[in-house]
């Protein structure tokens, strides 16, 4: 068995560690990480984007050809995890020993992990596993624009003992979103903004679905969010200023705002 060790830091010390990992060649490009593996440990690619302090993506295209296995220290900034199996199978544990939890195909998990605990991924060898990440931070001021969600995140996602995952069937349409995000056409500042805008509705349809009333809340998210990124689209070739105009309703706090204001007496179901 390989077993590997991440030091958690920035995203440019995550993904070095993995390049030496896996003896690896990454390319950086305006924010995107693409790390291509051909060793003897394994072959594929691992790819991600960081947004500002708030947000990053990552996606795993891979196949060991051993057994293996990847420790995870805690983040300092006490993210929430949300995965998505795309293809093959994962197999997640507190600690080595620790009770085993699979992701399966088309299956979604949610992880927070603030413990001494490792985090452990582990993967069959000689299959092939792709599956997606998405951090979102819960340790931020008070005074972050990103405070509001992050409370929120960190009221339905973590729990007391440090260490909380929630395992069930995906959502297809956050799978064609995750889709989405991967194949967009667009370049530069639109593309940025056209992928964050897409990964910040996969979130707000994951507080949605995590609520009482999922049903009242998620055809209006995905109507907007859907409408946004039409029009982030279609503006792709006009000037930079009249792009920021016409999104400037889309920022960092919006979905937030917008579960508040519509759904003021809102409770949020905590699923362990």
């Amino acid at each position: 068995m390989k077993k590997l060790y991440l030091n958690t830091g920035g995203f440019n010390t995550i993904f070095n560690d993995l390049k030496d990992s896996f003896n690896g060649e990454l390319t950086v490009n305006d924010n995107e990480y693409n790390l291509t593996i051909k060793s003897k440990w394994a072959k594929g690619t691992i790819t991600g984007k960081r947004f500002e302090r708030e947000m990053s993506y990552m996606h795993f295209d891979i196949v060991f050809y051993n057994d293996a296995s990847l420790s995870i220290e805690s983040f300092l900034t006490s993210p929430v995890f949300f995965a998505y199996c795309e293809d093959g199978m994962l197999t997640h544990s507190f600690g080595e020993n620790g009770n085993r939890k699979n992701l399966k195909k088309q299956q979604s998990g949610i992880l927070s992990n603030n413990s001494a605990i490792n985090s452990v991924l582990h993967f069959e060898g000689f299959k092939h596993t792709e599956f997606s990440l998405i951090s979102i931070p819960t340790a931020v001021a008070a005074e972050d624009e990103n405070y509001e969600l992050a409370s929120q995140l960190k009221e339905m996602f973590t729990d007391e003992s440090g260490n909380y995952i929630y395992v069930g069937s995906g959502n297809m349409k956050i799978f064609e979103k995750l889709k989405e995000f991967r194949t967009t056409s667009q370049i530069g500042v639109v593309k940025n903004l056209l992928q964050k805008s897409i990964l910040n509705t996969i979130v707000a349809i994951e507080v949605a679905q995590h609520s009482y009333n999922y049903i009242t809340m998620i055809t209006p998210i995905l109507d907007l969010a859907n409408k946004q990124i039409e029009e982030l689209k279609r503006i792709s070739s006009i000037n930079f200023g009249e792009v920021f105009y016409s999104i400037g309703h889309l920022g960092k706090n919006y979905f937030p705002r917008l579960f508040k204001e519509r759904y003021p007496q809102n409770s949020l179901a905590k699923t362990a």
